[in-house]
């Protein structure tokens, strides 16, 4: 059975930072793509970050280039990102992505709140 479960979110004052966390089971990590997603109230989910199985290149939405960081740990088969200079267009339901030749798979979300 796969799982993917996220946590780390909670509510933060503006240019305040967060650590997502995403731990995996039930798939070779090592081999998935992962990525961050995220889902604003009334919007639409959207691409913020991923992070590839071979070399570790990595990717990032114009919006969070420069504040957010993604990483893996293919021993704990955990991802992580850490959320930097987080602005009040931050706040939204953060999921974790794996992405593998067999299938796509999601997290049941973490809520990140920015707000004074």
């Amino acid at each position: 059975q796969v799982q993917l479960v996220e946590s780390g979110g909670g509510l933060v004052q503006p240019g305040g930072s967060l650590r997502l966390s995403c731990a995996a089971s039930g798939i070779t990590f090592s081999a998935a793509a992962m990525s961050w997603f995220r889902q604003a109230p009334r919007k639409e989910r959207e691409l913020v970050a991923s992070i590839f199985s071979a070399g570790g290149r990595t990717n990032y939405a114009d919006s969070v280039k420069g504040r957010f960081t993604i990483s893996r740990d293919n021993a704990k088969n955990t991802l992580y990102r850490q959320m930097n200079s987080l602005q009040p267009e931050d706040t939204a339901v953060y999921y974790c992505n794996a992405y593998l030749n067999y299938g796509s798979y999601w997290g049941q979300g973490t809520q990140v709140a920015v707000s004074s």
